[in-house]
């Protein structure tokens, strides 16, 4: 397993996931650990100095006003953290932890925040060695940046706390002694220097995004099994039409879909059993390529944003100055994972229109009732479209900008604010409920394609036909009611078993 430079400017989204959900360890370049001696170095010059400096020889947010003695400066950092430490609700999973972990240490190994290299050191030993702060979800407003969840993965490192370990949740003081690390003392600055930025809304926001280019491609597949199980209309997908409006997500949907559909005997050119189809598969390329647009968006954001300085204040030492501005703001977080949101709701909602066509009788091309040839004594697959549609329905309320509201904090001083890590955390619930409505269109179009018995000799497309193969490996045919969850769960978690990288090795390209 390799390890992974970090010197806080080449973070990818690709190491945020090994090391989030791989474990790969990391380790500061020598040009970091030479950035962050520097930095210190600076601000140990403006402690001396008496030098009034926010965070540094100031209290914080409406105490900026009070000034703080060299003698109170580590008091002053150990009482922020312990003091910001009101999370609430439930906690973050490990994976989102470690990228928090991962996020602020490629932050502070800028240069730009004035860490001691030796409190680096502590974080960076934490999540090698699988030290995982206990961090509620709630309680920040995303400015001045994660404050809240920032000082819970902080207290472990000055023993107090909890953090789990070797699988078990222990004291933060425990957790650090069985792992061979000793906490630490904080000293000027440090303790703003871990918690003042957008690391939180960041990391629960990068992992939907990589999850969500896996999710659209998966949507892709099951919009190819719905057309193949309808005799769908391919003409709206030739490449000429698509370059009179050349957005790129659209052609790319187009263009996968050709791809996966390429040798089908059952899809059709209009005029042979209808002149068009409904908007649900003849405008796919519009609707689901202004959500890879979205994501490409979104995507372009964080990996700006991983890569950025969002401390408070900010060591300049070239210009000897330690400026109190304005990074740590989750405002352009914020309005881009409330977009992710919104692009991920519109997949969920256009696979789910797609789902009652195939279980409508009015709508799927004389299909079975509900997909079961026993109607009336069996359900068939009437309720998976009920639970679709409660999935479908949640994301609506979720879908709700959390970007457009603001509570004035710290007396006013902060008065406005992101609530990106709200944004952020919504993202990944629709990105949950926007899966599960994808997985369902899978094994219902399956089982679609399964009773369209005039077409039962005829080949589907190269790529449908390895999703259709993946699918019934796992799920067979339902020809009577059996417990519907279980096959359900199979087909949503399948979209996460490599289901992507197996259509693609059938199909010998990668779809766009």
């Amino acid at each position: 397993m390799s390890t992974i430079k970090i010197d806080g400017n080449h973070l990818t989204l690709e190491d945020i996931i090994n090391v989030a959900r791989h474990y790969h360890s990391i380790e500061l370049t020598s040009s970091a650990r030479k950035e962050v001696e520097l930095s210190r170095q600076y601000v140990d010059e403006l402690v001396a100095s008496g030098e009034v400096v926010y965070g540094i020889t100031t209290g914080f947010g409406n105490f900026s006003n009070v000034h703080i003695s060299k003698d109170e400066a580590r008091a002053l950092q150990k009482n922020l953290i312990i003091s910001h430490s009101c999370g609430i609700g439930e906690c973050f999973s490990t994976e989102i932890v470690r990228a928090i972990m991962l996020l602020r240490i490629n932050n502070l190994a800028k240069g730009f925040s004035g860490i001691r290299l030796s409190t680096l050191n502590t974080l960076i030993e934490m999540l090698n060695k699988k030290v995982h702060p206990r961090i509620y979800e709630k309680g920040s407003l995303g400015a001045s940046g994660d404050l809240v969840p920032l000082a819970h993965m902080v207290l472990p490192m000055i023993g107090e706390g909890e953090a789990e370990y070797q699988g078990e949740m222990l004291s933060g003081i425990d957790a650090m002694k069985r792992a061979g690390i000793s906490p630490i003392e904080l000293t000027s600055k440090e303790g703003l220097a871990l918690i003042n930025g957008t690391q939180v809304m960041t990391a629960v926001g990068a992992l939907t995004v990589y999850d969500a280019i896996a999710l659209l491609k998966a949507n892709d597949i099951a919009t190819g099994l719905t057309m193949e199980a309808l005799n769908g209309i391919t003409d709206p997908f030739i490449p000429e039409l698509h370059a009179l409006r050349p957005h790129p997500g659209q052609g790319i949907v187009a263009a996968n879909l050709l791809t996966l559909l390429k040798g089908s005997e059952r899809t059709t050119h209009q005029g042979e059993l209808r002149v068009q189809d409904a908007y649900s598969l003849r405008c796919a390329p519009q609707i689901q390529g202004a959500s890879y647009d979205a994501l490409a968006f979104v995507k372009s954001r964080v990996e700006i944003e991983i890569n950025s300085v969002t401390d408070n204040p900010i060591i300049l030492r070239d210009k000897k100055m330690g400026i109190s501005g304005g990074h740590f703001h989750g405002q352009p977080m914020a309005l881009a994972f409330d977009f992710l949101g919104i692009a991920l709701a519109e997949i969920a909602n256009v696979s789910e229109r797609r789902i009652e066509r195939l279980v409508n009788p009015a709508l799927n091309n004389e299909l079975p009732a509900f997909l079961t040839e026993h109607g009336g004594l069996h359900s068939g697959y009437m309720i998976v479209q009920y639970a679709a549609a409660s999935l479908v329905s949640e994301n609506k309320v979720l879908a709700h900008p959390a970007s457009v509201d603001s509570i004035p904090s710290s007396a006013n001083q902060e008065d406005h604010v992101s609530m990106g890590t709200i944004a952020a955390r919504k993202a990944l619930d629709i990105f949950k409920n926007a899966k599960s409505v994808v997985g369902m269109e899978l094994m219902l179009a399956c089982q679609a394609i399964d009773l369209n018995k005039q077409d039962s000799d005829k080949a589907l497309g190269r790529g449908t036909k390895a999703a259709y193969d993946i699918i019934r490996s796992l799920i067979s045919p339902l020809s009577e009611d059996r417990v519907t969850y279980i096959d359900m769960h199979k087909a949503i978690e399948l979209i996460d078993d490599h289901f992507i990288e197996k259509v693609e090795f059938a199909l010998g390209e990668k779809l766009l």
